[in-house]
């Protein structure tokens, strides 16, 4: 995969390695979601709700591996552009998962804790896959221009105004990746634009903890468990 990368570079090319470092903690807590949900029984009452949250993520999850598996058939192809259009599924999959169906983290529950880390980070590396396919897809050997700069830092901005620490630090994480993939004013534009990134994110963040703690499980209604009268 790295010769394709090496023959293929763009404006938003980034140190290859990046990627592979964040994969390996990523598969680590998607294993550690994946054993929980498989514990996890939806007939005790106390795990029925952790339960309900997780299996609520499963079909974005699913799509977003079956996206990423049909990726890497194409990017070993080297049919970027096919390739481009499983990654631009899978980011927009899972950024509207992370921003209009995920409840707020509940950090007193693990099931909670880790589904917002295995959705957020599957989005935050989303973020960079899209950059990156696309700008190898349909920009090669281009030079970021006037337009790209200012986009880019619009993006970010915006998006890290938008993050809590989890996706907020993916972001940071894209940025650092890219600026060391790049050279010349390009790479010191990206950190400038990491810094600025993280900035935001521990500003909003600090001023507004995004999460709250509350005792895990499910809460039953008034229809629940309720004992017939005679």
């Amino acid at each position: 995969m790295k010769d394709i990368n090496d023959r293929n570079l763009s404006f938003f090319s980034p140190q290859p390695y990046f990627i592979a470092g964040f994969f390996f903690p990523q598969q680590l807590f998607q294993l550690a979601w994946l054993y929980r949900l498989s514990k996890l029984d939806a007939k005790k009452p106390v795990e029925r709700g952790e339960l309900d949250q997780m299996v609520d993520f499963v079909p974005y999850y699913a799509v977003g591996n079956i996206c990423i598996a049909l990726w890497m058939v194409f990017w070993n192809a080297e049919r970027l552009d096919i390739s481009h259009a499983f990654v631009t599924v899978n980011t927009l999959t899972q950024l509207y998962y992370v921003f209009a169906k995920l409840p707020p983290m509940n950090k007193s529950s693990t099931s909670s804790v880790l589904t917002h880390i295995v959705s957020k980070t599957f989005a935050g590396i989303g973020v960079l896959d899209f950059l990156h396919n696309g700008s190898v897809a349909f920009f090669k050997d281009q030079s970021a221009t006037t337009a790209v700069k200012v986009l880019t830092g619009l993006g970010f901005g915006i998006a890290s105004v938008a993050s809590d620490w989890i996706f907020g630090g993916c972001l940071v994480y894209d940025l650092v990746a890219l600026a060391v993939g790049q050279s010349g004013g390009w790479r010191t534009l990206l950190g400038a634009y990491a810094v600025g990134s993280a900035g935001i994110v521990a500003a909003k963040n600090l001023a507004k903890p995004p999460y709250h703690s509350d005792s895990p499980g499910y809460k039953p209604t008034g229809s629940d468990d309720v004992p017939d009268r005679e």
